[in-house]
């Protein structure tokens, strides 16, 4: 199982960003509040795969669930 999200005060000042990469994950989020789709996030940062970002979604989605 890879780790979707990682923290790391080496990287991006322990900012949580996609495993792998520099992207932060408010970005996707940022981009979806912003009318953007999913496609346009995607084009704008293709170190980010699409299966990576819909598990960010989806654990979002659950921890939102749980609370409810």
């Amino acid at each position: 199982m890879t780790l979707t999200i990682i923290r790391d005060p080496e990287t991006m000042r322990g900012t949580p960003v996609f495993h792998g990469t520099r992207v932060p994950v408010q970005n996707l989020f940022d981009y979806l509040e912003g009318g953007d789709t999913l496609d346009e996030f995607l084009q704008g940062f293709p170190t980010v795969s699409r299966a990576l970002a819909l598990e960010v979604l989806e654990l979002a989605k659950e921890l939102l669930l749980a609370r409810a």
